[in-house]
């Protein structure tokens, strides 16, 4: 089966807007919101209804654009700043978000001395660019990573990284997804991803549409499953890698890859280019967003299950620890260990 084609993000006709797939009202309703200010282009993300860090980065790109269209001459350049660094703020530790901004910022400022409408119809060609770039690195990595894979093979999912998270393919899923594409073989249990359900709400839902031959488990079955000989390799995204390797990804991605490191099962982490920060040296020096305990004690349930009052930690990310991955999968290519030396050789 071919996978349905679902445009999650796009430029409204004109440019005047920003049109978005809203992500937090799957899979019971495909809803496209259209934003138009920075406060709803803010809220889309930390809500998020846009999400995956190379989708952040799209959207961000778009953002810029849209909202530069509305600056006066005189006031351009100090608008700019204040709305690249109102994005920036919005969520900390996917890295595809600030390098984004910060490449139209570097565009914009770049030009200072041509016309303003110049300046924004570059904005606009650059953003388009960020888009095409996207889809490019997630088809390659797609390749890159089906190599790892053998016919029969199921694998285990974290989270989300679907054409939902990013432009095409995907990340994490797109080996599963050019695989159905061609006919092979190859399955997939699915985490559920507590406590935003990415995995139930949003991979099952990709999968499915693909053709892709899934299983949903709770995210505390995974142990079972690779100890009973299940599961034959880890996909997972990234949200941002640092220089020695080490991986921050959704909440649990760390767990699963401590278990599989312990049933010999490989774990491979798939991500674009732009989601490797070269300039932060590990895993410790990046910073994980903690979000509202509410997502843990009422969000998905009819009345809350949790005793009122009770406190609430819940960080959204994770990091695995370079020596748990057995692979990172680039628009490049396979990198091996050393992480530290060749993740530098192959992007320094």
């Amino acid at each position: 089966m071919t996978m349905e084609k679902v445009q999650n993000i796009a430029l409204s006709p004109g440019g005047s807007a920003v049109r978005i797939l809203d992500q937090t009202r799957l899979p019971g309703e495909v809803v496209y919101i259209t934003l138009r200010d920075r406060e709803a282009m803010y809220e889309a993300v930390k809500a998020l209804r846009v999400r995956g860090a190379p989708a952040i980065g799209i959207f961000a790109g778009y953002c810029v654009y849209v909202l530069a269209r509305s600056y006066g001459e005189a006031e351009f350049f100090a608008r700019l700043d204040e709305d690249c660094d109102y994005l920036i703020s919005c969520r900390p530790t996917a890295v595809n978000l600030a390098r984004q901004v910060e490449r139209m910022r570097t565009l914009a400022r770049g030009m200072e001395k041509k016309p303003v409408p110049e300046i924004v119809e570059a904005l606009g060609r650059e953003a388009r660019a960020i888009h095409e770039e996207d889809a490019a690195m997630c088809r390659a990595i797609a390749e890159a990573g089906l190599g790892l894979l053998h016919e029969g093979d199921t694998v285990l999912t974290h989270c989300n990284a679907g054409p939902l998270a990013t432009s095409e393919y995907g990340t994490g899923l797109g080996p599963l997804l050019l695989a159905a594409e061609r006919g092979m073989d190859i399955r997939a249990y699915v985490d559920e991803t507590r406590p935003l359900l990415q995995g139930a709400r949003l991979t099952a839902w990709e999968l499915q549409n693909a053709g892709v031959d899934c299983t949903l488990i709770c995210d505390n079955m995974a142990a079972l499953a690779m100890k009973q000989g299940r599961i034959q390799a880890v996909l997972a995204g990234c949200d941002r890698m640092a220089a020695n390797g080490d991986a921050a990804n959704k909440i649990g991605t760390s767990g699963a890859a401590i278990i599989a490191k312990h049933y010999g099962v490989p774990v491979y982490i798939l991500l674009p280019s732009s989601t490797i920060d070269l300039a932060c040296p590990t895993g410790a020096d990046i910073p994980i967003e903690v979000r509202d305990g509410e997502e843990i004690r009422s969000l998905w349930y009819e009345k809350p299950m949790a005793p009122a009052g009770v406190k609430c930690w819940n960080p959204a990310f994770d990091v695995t620890d370079h020596e748990l991955i057995a692979a990172v999968v680039t628009e490049k290519g396979v990198v091996r260990p050393p992480y530290d030396v060749n993740l530098r050789k192959l992007f320094g």
